[in-house]
């Protein structure tokens, strides 16, 4: 499910009814002006104005508010409404079967330049298209957009191709292994996304125990971060993860309420107990009487062992310089 699906607070009925009444009123315009979309793959210039001149026209002022609010950092929105975003690019994706990939990584190449959030969340479909054809071009693409994330749709979109990228090659698990040191937040928060994504994307690759037997180790670096957007992705993986090895979370978040103790680690108990309601009723209800009274304080520092490793490590070297991004 895509992350917009289940995002924010709960709409009123009144306005429930209107946003599906908006939906329902622009379907058969999303679809055509996808369609008319197939005119540009070629050039991607012409392709960013088109895309442009759609969303005007798919545009509900009404939900440009909440699309920010549930958001923070996600920057300039048109007020295209998931349903019919996903539309044009459905459309999009049927009259452009036979387009080479080469065309398609320009256009997404093209769109991850653009300041609207549905330019990019565009984009980032348009990479889970190419993963197969053209690998090395669009892991580059896929990096590039969680270096420069500033929101968790972004991120949360995201994790799907990159999820998927790791089930076709598994050396991509390096990508993962890297992002538990990075310093954005978004990239740490990736990490817990897209393990949370593994076993809906492939329900045989994504569920065997490598996977769970790796997110784990993954999660064990992580867990213990400060920033909450990270520590809701983790609970997620590990929610997720049970699907795969029940046993394997059951004893990863009994070892890690043990550590929660020992330690008053507030963020660490956070995840823990975000993540029960998918544990054994009787052992959920075990850990959460053991980590009862333990709460996250502001402004705690982060106590994750990747986060230890990562200053570690930063002692003593020079200020990271900005280069510049290279040619696709």
């Amino acid at each position: 499910m895509s992350p917009l699906a289940t995002a924010g607070a709960r709409p009123t009925s009144a306005a429930t009814f209107a946003a599906r009444e908006f939906v329902a009123a622009h379907r058969v315009r999303a679809a055509d002006l996808g369609a008319a979309l197939a005119e540009h793959v070629d050039d991607p210039e012409g392709f960013a104005v088109a895309l442009h001149v759609a969303f005007a026209a798919l545009a509900d002022p009404a939900y440009i508010e909440g699309e920010q609010r549930i958001a923070p950092g996600l920057g300039p929105v048109a007020g295209v409404r998931l349903p019919l975003l996903e539309g044009l690019a459905r459309s999009f994706r049927a009259a452009t079967r036979r387009a080479r990939p080469d065309s398609l990584l320009w256009l997404a190449d093209r769109l991850l330049r653009e300041q609207l959030a549905e330019a990019r969340l565009f984009a980032i479909g348009l990479l889970g298209r190419t993963l197969a054809s053209d690998a090395e071009r669009t892991w580059q693409l896929l990096r590039r957009v969680a270096r420069d994330a500033g929101d968790w749709i972004t991120v949360d979109s995201l994790a799907h191709p990159v999820g998927r990228g790791i089930l076709e090659e598994p050396y991509r698990w390096a990508e993962l292994e890297q992002l538990v040191f990075s310093p954005s937040r978004w990239e740490r928060r990736l990490v817990g996304s897209t393990l949370a994504t593994l076993p809906f994307i492939d329900r045989s690759r994504g569920r065997r125990a490598e996977v769970a037997a790796r997110g784990l180790d993954l999660l064990g670096q992580l867990i213990g971060d400060d920033a909450p957007e990270v520590q809701k992705a983790l609970a997620w993986a590990l929610r997720s993860l049970t699907l795969v090895d029940a046993a394997a979370v059951t004893a990863f978040c009994r070892a890690e309420t043990e550590r929660a103790r020992a330690d008053a680690d507030g963020a660490r108990a956070w995840v823990i107990r975000d993540a029960l309601v998918k544990l054994a009723p009787a052992e959920a209800d075990r850990l959460r009487a053991r980590l009862a009274g333990i709460r996250r304080r502001p402004g705690a520092p982060s106590t994750s062992r990747a986060a230890r490793m990562a200053a570690a490590f930063l002692v003593g070297l020079p200020a990271a310089v900005d280069l510049a991004e290279p040619p696709l």
